[in-house]
Formats: structure tokens, C-alpha cells, sequence
């Protein structure tokens, strides 16, 4: 079996946590933050993770995570 590649795109978005969730930054936090209000700014540095039906592509793209 030869080795796999990990997409690095994914590489550089995705973490898996300890007991095999995914995390992933959120969005809308780039620019424009002077329109967003204090809690919504806040509640966007908590990490989100990436829904369950959707986890199994990621992990695919991470082969060694």
C-alpha cells in the first residue's frame, strides 16, 4: 500500500481534536468587524466544528490525523 497525501489545503484548515472530532475556524471574521457587534465578534473566536455528515470527507483528506 503506498503512502497517501494529505490535501494541504485541508491540512491548513482543519484540526482533529483528541477523540476524533474536527475543528474548524469559523467564518465571517475577516474583515468588516465594524458592523458586528461585540457578542457576535466574541462568539465567532470559539472554534466550530465540522458537521458530522460532512466529517468523513475531511478525514479523508487528513490520511494521518
Amino acid at each position: 500500500m503506498p503512502k497517501l497525501k494529505t490535501k494541504k489545503g485541508a491540512a491548513k484548515r482543519f484540526k482533529v481534536t483528541a477523540r476524533g472530532k474536527v475543528k474548524r475556524r469559523k467564518a465571517f471574521k475577516s474583515h468588516i468587524l465594524t458592523k458586528k457587534s461585540s457578542k457576535r465578534k466574541r462568539n465567532l473566536r470559539k472554534p466550530g466544528y465540522v458537521s458530522p455528515s460532512e466529517e468523513k470527507n475531511v478525514k479523508k483528506m487528513l490520511p494521518y490525523s
